[in-house]
């Protein structure tokens, strides 16, 4: 077992938002500079938001050091404080720290290039190549792990999978408050300038207590976790669901889209030419990636192929690819149940101006809930948070937070519609679309889809 050995000397990576980021454990170290790993460097954790917060700019690689800190802190504390006397007696078992802490580095490791359009084009899972990357014995990562033990990758990878046997260590993985969620929250807060996502983190791993059902925190804590609570709802509302930001995924997702159509009606038509995709992405649009292809993938792979298709001969692909890279967003306006009905009218004067609905226009749901309790009944019922008692005893969190309770179960959020910012122009000379753009501005009221009167 290579468990316990430890590096000469502890290694201290700066960071801006936790300041230190310290490794001891050589099997870290190792696993920091395996080339699947330092892929993450190349990987923007924020995806498109850049193009609305210039400063985030930062990277998986630097979040996922981050989860780990996060972690080894938590490791840190229980070990002090609620160290396992006996088996079964629900503290913590100091033995589950390395599985902990490689599962916390290496969590976001399957991610690939503007993971969450990305998914959904190409139907691809990061926890499901994260588990891959791990299992494989022909990754480096695989190669690291299995030096600790031979079933080591198998356990790191069902932490990733929630299936690990011990709750704990699984929950302060993934859960409605980890360290995966802490490091987030606080990371894109800082790169994005953003100070509504800032919580006290010491404060939260201090009250942080376990039990034989996994994390609970003292209730004499509540405050923060209220706090953290709140946090997360505001980097929601602010930043992950910025308008603009979803513009650019709306503009992304059509774009892969259109290079796909393009790709697949090459099957069928010899005259089309597909050099316009590098070989690289190639056998991802193909459906038929190895492993070893999809690790080749990253955010320059991808903004390379999309920066050429500026210059493509389909004048679809090259408008959206133009629009993508030279920042020129869709422009949207939210739409109720009520309004819904009227989409098909303006969907109509958008395809008469000369756009293609299927590509220029979009119906975008950003809907999240700030914290929820616990409901078996739902299809993926989530941890919910528990404050433990002076007895011992265990009580959710929003039976002890009137704020905490006002928003549990309350989705926010809100459902736009995408569509060319040619259609606001206002005044138009000399363009011969200037009454369908007058026309459907009547539909546009305070960036709200409304009736005409």
């Amino acid at each position: 077992m290579a468990q316990f050995i430890k590096t000469g000397s502890e290694k201290v990576f700066r960071d801006p938002v936790l300041n230190s980021i310290r490794v001891k454990d050589q099997v870290i170290l190792d696993l920091i500079g395996t080339s699947e790993f330092q892929r993450l460097r190349r990987i923007k954790q924020l995806g498109v938001a850049s193009a609305v917060f210039h400063g985030a700019e930062h990277s998986r690689f630097s979040h996922s050091l981050g989860v780990y800190e996060i972690a080894r802190r938590f490791a840190n504390h229980l070990a002090q404080f609620y160290p396992s006397q006996e088996p079964g007696d629900g503290l913590w078992d100091v033995n589950e720290r390395l599985v902990l802490l490689c599962a916390a580095l290496l969590h976001d490791v399957g991610h690939g290039p503007y993971s969450h359009t990305f998914e959904h084009i190409f139907n691809t899972d990061h926890e499901a190549y994260t588990q891959s990357i791990i299992l494989s014995p022909d990754t480096e990562i695989h190669q690291v792990l299995v030096k600790v033990s031979t079933d080591f990758p198998q356990k790191v990878a069902s932490v990733i999978a929630k299936t690990y046997p011990n709750p704990q260590v699984v929950q302060l993985i993934s859960s409605q408050i980890d360290a995966d969620r802490m490091d987030y929250l606080l990371r894109d807060a800082y790169y994005s300038g953003a100070t509504y996502g800032q919580f006290d983190l010491s404060r939260i791993i201090h009250v942080m207590r376990p039990y034989a059902g996994g994390i609970a925190f003292d209730d004499k804590g509540s405050y923060a976790i209220e706090d953290y609570v709140v946090s997360r709802y505001q980097m929601y509302v602010q930043v992950y669901f910025h308008p603009v930001s979803r513009s650019f995924e709306v503009v992304l997702q059509h774009l892969l889209e259109r290079a796909k159509f393009i790709y697949d009606e090459s099957k069928h038509d010899t005259r089309v030419n597909i050099n316009f995709i590098s070989p690289t992405l190639q056998p991802l649009f193909a459906g038929d990636l190895t492993l070893q292809q999809y690790l080749m993938l990253d955010d320059a792979v991808m903004i390379a192929d999309i920066s050429a298709w500026r210059h493509a001969d389909d004048p679809i692909l090259k408008d959206l690819a133009t629009r993508f890279i030279d920042r020129k967003p869709l422009k949207s306006i939210v739409i109720t149940d009520e309004t819904r009905n009227l989409l098909p009218t303006i969907k109509q004067l958008i395809d008469s101006a000369g756009f293609d609905t299927r590509y220029y226009t979009a119906e975008n749901d950003s809907f999240d809930l700030p914290y929820d309790a616990y409901d078996p009944k739902v299809k993926k019922p989530r941890t919910q948070i528990e404050l433990m008692q002076l007895d011992g005893s265990l009580v959710e969190l929003s039976t002890q937070s009137a704020l905490v309770e006002a928003m549990t179960g309350r989705v926010f959020g809100n459902a736009r519609f995408f569509f060319p910012r040619e259609m606001l122009v206002q005044h138009a000379v000399d363009d011969i679309m200037a009454p369908i753009y007058s026309d459907f501005q009547r539909y546009v009221h305070n960036e709200t889809l409304v009736a005409p009167k």
